[in-house]
C-alpha cells in the first residue's frame, strides 16, 4: 500500500499545495525521515541530491518554524553554493506562503541590500551560504540566536569545501533550544563531528542506492595532442544534445568557452570568479536547452542537478576516483546511462591509467583526432567498444 504525505502526518493545506505540483506519492527518504521531523527530533538522513531530500526536511520545517521578528529568523538551512541556495529557495517558498511564512535565500556574489531590507521586514526562514551568513551576522543584521529549526544540507559538500569552521562559528551563534535536520551523501570524520558535537540523540535514515558506480555509465579514455584538443572537444559537443565539460581552474574554462565558440560551438562556463546573475543564466539555459555546452569548475559545478545530460568531459582528468564518479554521475541520473569521456595527453596517461585502477576499470587509451568518425556517436561507440573489451 502505498503511503501518502497525510498519513505521515503533513497538514492538509500542504498536502493540497504539494498536489497542485504533481507531488503525490514521497520519496523513501520523505516517507522515512518526516515524522520524525514532524515530531521535532534531531535527524541525521543519509541521501544523495536526487533523492527528494528537500521536502524531506522542508515540510517538517515549515510545519514547526515560528513568525520572525526583524533580523532574528527562526529556521536556517545552510547550502554550500549559491545554485543549491536558490534551488532550496524556489522549492520551499510556495509551500512556505500556503502556511504563512517567508523564504528568502542568501548567498555572496550580489549586493547584501536587498538582503538586509528582506531581513529588516522580517524573513522566518533563511536558505544561506556559510560566507555571506557570517557577513550578515558581523554586521549585525542577522542574528541566528533565536533559530528554532537548524537544516545542514549536503553536509559533507560544505566539508570538501572547506566551510566547517565558518559553519561551525554560524552553530554555535544559536542560543535557543532547536531541532537540527542534517543531510549528508556521506557521513565521514568531519560530518560526524557535526553530528557528535551538534546533534542531540539524532534519528539515522540511511537510503541507499543512488550511489553512482561505473556500471551506471559507459567511459572512453581518449589519447589527444595538444594541438586537437579543443577540435576533439567541439567534435563531441556537436555529436551531442548536452555536453558537461569538466575543466581544472577558472581561467581554463574561460579559455575554453572562447576556443569553442571559435569553432562555432555555442558554449557558456560557470565558475566562481563569474557575477551571479552570469552563473545563473548559464546554468539556467543548459537546463533549458538552449546552451547546448557548459564549461564547469568542479566546485561551481555542484550547484547542477539537472537529468538529461548525454555526456561528461573530463577535458582536464578527473585528480582521483571520487572526483572522477562525482563528475561522471551528472550523466547517469533518473535511470539514464550516459557517456563519460576522459581527455589526456601524452604526459597525462600514467595518471589517468592510475585512476582507472581505483576504479576498477582496465579500458585502452584510444589515440583520436578531431576529423575520426567515432566522435559523431559516442554512444554507440563506448557501447561497441565496452563490448569488445569485455568480449
Amino acid at each position: 500500500m502505498t503511503t501518502t504525505f497525510e498519513a505521515l502526518g503533513v497538514s492538509s493545506d500542504l498536502v493540497r499545495a504539494l498536489e497542485k505540483r504533481g507531488i503525490t506519492e514521497p520519496f523513501e527518504i520523505q516517507e522515512a525521515s518526516i515524522p520524525d521531523g514532524l515530531a521535532g527530533l534531531d535527524i541525521c538522513g543519509k541521501a544523495k541530491t536526487g533523492s527528494g531530500k528537500t521536502l524531506a526536511f522542508g515540510l517538517p520545517l515549515l510545519e514547526r518554524v515560528e513568525s520572525a521578528d526583524a533580523h532574528h529568523p527562526r529556521a536556517l538551512v545552510l547550502v554550500p553554493t549559491r545554485e543549491l541556495a536558490n534551488q532550496v529557495a524556489d522549492e520551499l517558498a510556495p509551500l512556505a506562503k500556503v502556511v504563512g511564512r517567508r523564504v528568502m535565500a542568501v548567498y555572496g556574489g550580489v549586493s547584501m541590500d536587498p538582503q538586509i531590507d528582506a531581513l529588516e521586514d522580517g524573513v522566518d526562514i533563511v536558505v544561506g551560504t556559510p560566507g555571506r551568513l557570517i557577513d550578515l551576522i558581523e554586521r549585525r543584521e542577522l542574528s541566528v540566536s533565536d533559530i528554532g529549526v537548524l537544516v545542514l544540507d549536503e553536509a559533507d559538500r560544505m566539508a570538501d569545501m572547506g566551510f566547517m569552521p565558518q559553519v561551525q562559528k554560524i552553530l554555535r551563534g544559536i542560543e535557543a533550544p532547536h531541532q537540527t535536520l542534517l543531510y549528508s551523501a556521506t557521513l565521514d570524520r568531519a560530518v560526524n563531528q557535526l553530528v557528535d558535537r551538534y546533534m542531540d540523540d539524532p534519528i539515522f535514515h540511511e537510503i541507499e542506492s543512488a550511489e553512482v558506480t561505473v556500471d551506471a555509465m559507459e567511459h572512453l579514455f581518449l589519447h589527444v595532442h595538444q594541438m586537437d584538443k579543443v577540435k576533439v572537444a567541439a567534435a563531441i559537443s556537436e555529436a551531442s544534445n548536452r555536453t558537461l565539460i569538466f575543466v581544472r581552474t577558472k581561467r581554463g574554462a574561460d579559455r575554453l568557452v572562447r576556443q569553442l565558440q571559435r569553432d562555432g560551438v555555442d558554449a557558456g562556463a560557470i565558475h566562481g570568479d563569474l557575477r551571479q546573475a552570469a552563473r545563473e543564466r548559464a546554468l539556467s539555459q543548459f537546463s533549458s536547452g538552449k546552451l547546448p555546452v557548459l564549461v564547469a569548475t568542479d566546485v561551481a559545478a555542484r550547484g547542477i542537478h539537472i537529468d538529461v545530460i548525454d555526456v561528461v568531459v573530463h577535458y582536464d582528468p578527473a585528480e582521483d576516483a571520487k572526483q572522477y564518479l562525482h563528475r561522471s554521475g551528472r550523466t547517469a541520473r533518473a535511470g539514464e546511462t550516459g557517456v563519460a569521456v576522459t581527455m589526456a595527453l601524452w604526459d597525462q596517461e600514467n595518471d589517468v591509467r592510475f585512476l582507472q585502477r581505483r576504479l576498477g576499470l582496465s579500458l585502452p587509451m584510444v589515440e583520436i583526432f578531431s576529423n575520426d568518425e567515432r566522435l559523431s556517436d559516442l554512444h554507440a561507440w563506448a557501447s561497441s567498444h565496452r563490448e569488445a573489451v569485455d568480449a
